[in-house]
């Protein structure tokens, strides 16, 4: 086994026992079933009405995150559309165990943002480096001196002067608007920190509403359809402020000139809900698809907190019911099911079922609640892919198929990535047109396609 992956945890992994997988995954398999999620919802609702309470919704921005700044952005069209009463937190980033690469993470905030931005009617400028600490200083120094209201109509004006650079902006907004003292901002930070860690996550750019949390502008469109539904919505029957984009393959078709790079890992919740997606993306679109899996982030040494594994169970059940994918019954892979189904890769590569596999394992694992620890569940694997379960037999367990996905983690990483599903659009030389992580980036995927397509069709001006 190479040093290299030895040094990101794939060798100490340590694997939880039978009864603790058979726990941890029918209760998660519980907690974020369609029926739990709709009736804790009514749950919440009930409460709130018993209490004569108004639609709560509280707001939690970090200033020199990417993500926030597009959400700050539509919070004044927000408050205007929905009847609620929106109460802003200022928070910094995610802390300690809940982030693995924060200055990855800010870096990756700005890059999406940029590319996120525009399709959604929205603004973020190219900013490859961070902010001058001076200039957040300044615009965190302000928003702590407003109240929720104010903070809601002022927080996309700081913004856009941080992000333009723009010092004499910000130093207006705060004659104008007034700013608080270092000591207030440390005051502000902490309990808007420490409001978060009260109701249970670690990250900035984030919407709570009734026991639930929602992302910046990407899952605004589940936080709409709530208040919707609670006939919260001002304007019924109007399109959603931030609705869910539709992965549109085009009318277009490549012939080979693009490749498509999809970066998995065999745990990831994320990767179970878009893989056959995008393998279908690929073969619509005529893109050249190179899966390459990677181990996954826990197997790494990468610590997973409660917080952060709850959020992302939470969120890809929510999305994988807006999408229409089957998802929602688990059996947790991590450690010894993983590592069985790796060391099977190579050899499907070579009977051109590589993708069949994973495809394979990730539906067992995360909508059949296949029980992948031993023999008798990864068969069901094997054979699902349309692989010959005794000639797969030879090759379980066998060691080599380390180093390949430790070359998948280090290219990953050299393209600004960390995380799974990660993309990489490519073009005919190789040369990188698109960087993006996450499942929710795949109709940005798809309409890259579709732009560069146009770009080299013989009648493009």
């Amino acid at each position: 086994m190479a040093e290299q992956f030895k040094e990101q945890g794939g060798a100490a992994t340590m694997d939880p026992s039978p009864v603790a997988r058979w726990i941890t995954s029918t209760l998660m398999t519980h907690l974020f079933s369609p029926g739990t999620v709709d009736r804790r919802r009514a749950k919440a609702e009930k409460r709130r009405a018993r209490q004569g309470a108004p639609h709560r919704v509280e707001y939690f921005h970090q200033v020199d995150d990417g993500y926030s700044h597009l959400m700050a952005q539509v919070l004044p069209r927000l408050v205007a559309r929905y009847a609620i009463e929106l109460h802003c937190h200022l928070v910094e980033g995610p802390q300690g165990r809940n982030v693995a690469e924060p200055e990855l993470l800010l870096q990756l905030s700005r890059n999406d943002a940029c590319h996120v931005a525009p399709e959604y009617g929205l603004a973020f400028p190219h900013h490859p480096e961070p902010p001058a600490a001076a200039l957040v200083e300044q615009a965190s120094l302000i928003l702590a001196a407003q109240s929720s209201a104010d903070f809601a109509t002022l927080a996309s004006a700081v913004g856009s002067a941080l992000w333009a650079r723009d010092a004499e902006t910000l130093a207006l907004l705060a004659a104008q608007h007034g700013q608080a003292s270092a000591q207030q901002l440390r005051a502000v930070l902490d309990a808007g920190n420490q409001r978060r860690a009260n109701l249970q996550h670690y990250s900035g750019a984030m919407l709570y509403y009734g026991g639930e949390w929602y992302w910046s502008v990407d899952r605004l469109y589940h936080l709409e359809k709530r208040l919707a539904g609670l006939g919260a919505d001002r304007q019924p029957g109007e399109p959603m402020l931030v609705p869910r984009p539709e992965v549109d393959v085009g009318e277009l078709r490549d012939s080979g000139t693009l490749t498509l790079e999809m970066y998995v890992s065999l745990r990831s919740p994320y990767t179970a809900i878009v893989f056959d997606r995008a393998v279908q993306l690929a073969r619509d679109a005529g893109v050249t698809l190179q899966v390459r899996p990677v181990l996954p982030m826990v197997m790494r040494g990468v610590p997973a907190t409660r917080e952060k594994g709850f959020y992302i169970f939470m969120d890809a059940a929510r999305e994988a019911r807006a999408a229409g994918v089957a998802y929602g019954i688990f059996h947790d892979p991590i450690g010894e099911p993983a590592r069985r189904c790796y060391s099977l890769y190579p050899w499907a590569l070579e009977q051109g079922k590589g993708n069949a596999l994973l495809s394979s394992f990730l539906r067992h694992a995360f909508a059949l609640g296949t029980n992948t620890c031993h023999d008798r569940g990864l068969r069901k694997v094997v054979e699902g892919a349309g692989l010959d379960w005794q000639a797969a037999s030879a090759h379980l367990g066998q060691p080599g198929w380390e180093p390949l996905l430790e070359e998948n983690r280090l290219a990953m990483y050299a393209a600004g990535l960390w995380g799974v599903p990660s993309f990489r659009l490519l073009d005919a030389q190789g040369a990188p047109l698109l960087a993006l992580w996450g499942q929710d980036r795949l109709w940005l995927v798809a309409r890259a396609i579709q732009r560069e397509l146009q770009r080299g069709a013989p009648d493009a001006a």
